[in-house]
């Protein structure tokens, strides 16, 4: 946590995989048009279930990017993160990361909810199909939810870093960025690959379902005829960096982390709860160092369920303010509830609201729920000249996680 002065974090590599674009340009793409990745479900056979869809990623080609592991030896979400940390590492400007990194101290921090469960999924089948001994070894190898962050040192040969996997559930990738910010500010490492990963998977699924919380055809945060989340998946990862070491090889700074707060209320194992949401977003803020009145616009949870919605939406105004709160997005709305990668994607989708000065839109939005009572930004991104930035992200579980970004100074270059 920040507490006394440290070393300046800042976003200098950005990559996406999502239902909407893969790659940064092409999710920044997507966010601005507002589109949807919403479709049926070919992930898994849906018979049986009176709702069947979902935000998948199409037209992902592992072998485009990743160069140096057997694609075959990793799972799906596994796949994502070593791709999306190809495609950050690219964009933080190091073309050959396998030598630049190689030999220097760095973290990587992943975090997930499923982890490989959608091979976990095939391995149940073929069991009760095939029976136990019929089961693919290959698979079976594939499954430790650590190989989304080892895998990622594995594809760089990266002898000297910390490869660590945060199961934090939905708040995960925002848990991961707040680790690799405490290891840049106290001097630990000069570069961080932080983010989530998450693929879809019959399991989750069925869990959401069987809650009543999936919604049949779209996702409408803090719509008054919200009908639940879509379940999606993805991958995020962020190269953060110390400013020192960003302003020495001449890199592009999409933004600074000013601070993130956590907490976990222990309450409720799928509940949230309002007062540990409002303490968790006022840690943030007093450890970024930033007024409530300073804060641009609000990424926020934004599920689409009844109680995520109204319960976030109060606690923002008991934080913010009820007169005039500041503008709160969800971009589930366009790519589903990525699980892990949620909290991931946001910080990019934020990283490039900062520098690309827009405010992407929460899409499917008819008519706002008077008890949210928030300007959701409704189906089309606007221009803004925005300076502070905040990511929720709220799990089962009570764990909460809340990132502060910053707008990068001209001055620095």
């Amino acid at each position: 946590m920040r507490g006394e002065p440290g070393r300046r974090v800042v976003v200098t590599g950005l990559g996406a995989v999502s239902g909407i674009g893969i790659g940064a340009a092409e999710f920044l793409a997507g966010l601005r048009a507002g589109k949807s990745a919403a479709g049926p479900i070919t992930a898994f056979d849906t018979e049986g279930f009176d709702r069947s869809t979902a935000c998948e990623v199409k037209d992902f080609e592992p072998d485009r990017w990743i160069r140096n592991l057997d694609v075959r030896t990793l799972g799906r979400a596994s796949r994502f993160s070593v791709a999306a940390s190809r495609m950050a590492v690219a964009d933080a400007g190091f073309p050959e990361p396998e030598s630049a990194l190689r030999d220097i101290p760095c973290l990587i921090s992943v975090g997930t909810t499923d982890g490989e469960s959608r091979d976990l999924d095939h391995l149940v089948e073929e069991e009760v199909d095939l029976g136990p001994e019929r089961m693919d070894p290959t698979v079976a190898r594939r499954v430790p939810a650590g190989r989304l962050s080892s895998a990622i040192a594995q594809e760089f040969g990266l002898t000297r870093a910390e490869a660590v996997t945060l199961p934090t559930a939905c708040a995960a990738g925002n848990y991961a960025v707040g680790y690799g910010y405490d290891a840049i500010r106290g001097g630990d490492v000069d570069v961080a690959l932080c983010g989530g990963a998450d693929a879809l998977c019959r399991k989750t699924f069925t869990g959401f379902y069987r809650l009543g919380t999936i919604a049949p055809e779209r996702c409408q945060p803090f719509d008054k005829d919200r009908k639940g989340i879509l379940t999606g998946e993805g991958a995020g990862i962020l190269v953060l960096e110390s400013l020192e070491s960003a302003l020495a090889r001449g890199a592009r700074i999409y933004a600074e982390v000013l601070g993130y707060g956590l907490n976990c209320d222990a309450d409720h194992p799928v509940a949230p709860n309002q007062d540990s949401v409002v303490r968790c977003m006022r840690l943030a803020l007093e450890n970024a160092r930033v007024k409530p009145d300073e804060v641009d616009f609000i990424s926020a949870h934004g599920t689409g369920t009844k109680a995520n919605d109204i319960t976030e939406a109060r606690a923002i105004r008991q934080v913010f303010g009820d007169t005039a709160p500041p503008r709160t997005v969800s971009i589930k709305s366009m790519i589903g509830h990525s699980m892990g990668a949620a909290g991931a994607l946001a910080s990019i989708a934020c990283s490039l609201a900062l520098t690309e000065g827009f405010i992407p839109p929460t899409i499917n939005h008819e008519h706002t729920d008077p008890e949210c009572g928030l300007d959701c930004v409704p189906n089309q991104a606007v221009a803004a000249d925005l300076k502070v930035v905040q990511n929720n992200g709220l799990a089962f579980g009570g764990n909460n996680a809340v990132v502060i970004f910053g707008k990068a100074r001209a001055d620095w270059s």
